[in-house]
């Protein structure tokens, strides 16, 4: 008897995931088509075959939505728990490449350059879309690379603040990609390109920051 309770309530846990992710698709769907202010929970729900009640047990409202649909992409850019440790500045430059090549990969997908445009769109008559944007799906990635630049600055290998020194390797890896995404005037990298673009945006980084004199070989 117990045992099929436990399994009834592991199959109810299973439905409630599922319905939950169908909910989210949905409402990315409909915020990506109508905007996040004309997108209605009635719409949300009629996509997600679901009534509005089960919308809200088990998603919550509208910008409880938005801020789930960004925070599932966010995901995708933390920082790997077994980062090997950065001794040398060979392992750093892999790193940083490692990092940038995932950067782009996931932020050039078109369903992520529809949420920055869905921001821009909306900042004037919805700016909750940007300000959730902005501190839960691009801090997702700051946060990792100070990480990085923190873990290099306590190792020696490179001197300057985490914040700065993370804003300036964003700054040579994209150079004008992402605006050029943003207007639709260029086509999503290949695999190649982005790879080639985060080795030599980690290259030109390291370039401009020597390492620090008191470590330098003698």
């Amino acid at each position: 008897m117990a045992t099929a309770s436990k399994s009834k309530r592991r199959q109810e846990g299973g439905d409630e995931t599922a319905v939950r992710e169908r909910i989210l698709e949905a409402a990315f769907a409909a915020f990506i088509k109508s905007g996040y202010a004309t997108a209605s929970t009635l719409e949300i729900a009629t996509r997600a075959r679901v009534s509005k009640r089960e919308l809200y047990a088990l998603v919550g409202n509208k910008q409880e939505m938005l801020i789930t649909c960004i925070s599932e992409r966010a995901k995708r850019f933390d920082v790997p728990a077994d980062l090997p440790v950065l001794r040398d500045r060979e392992t750093l430059e892999q790193v940083l490449a490692s990092f940038g090549t995932k950067l782009v990969r996931e932020i050039s997908d078109p369903a992520v350059i529809a949420v920055f445009r869905l921001a821009i769109a909306e900042a004037v008559q919805a700016p909750e879309v940007a300000r959730a944007l902005n501190s839960v799906g691009r801090e997702a990635s700051r946060a990792a690379l100070r990480r990085i630049m923190t873990q290099a600055q306590a190792s020696g290998l490179l001197a300057g603040r985490p914040a700065e020194l993370a804003e300036q390797f964003v700054g040579l890896l994209w150079r004008d990609l992402i605006v050029s995404l943003l207007l639709g005037v260029a086509e999503r990298p290949n695999p190649r390109e982005i790879a080639v673009r985060a080795r030599d945006a980690a290259a030109a980084f390291l370039q401009l920051h020597p390492l620090p004199k008191e470590h330098a070989p003698e």
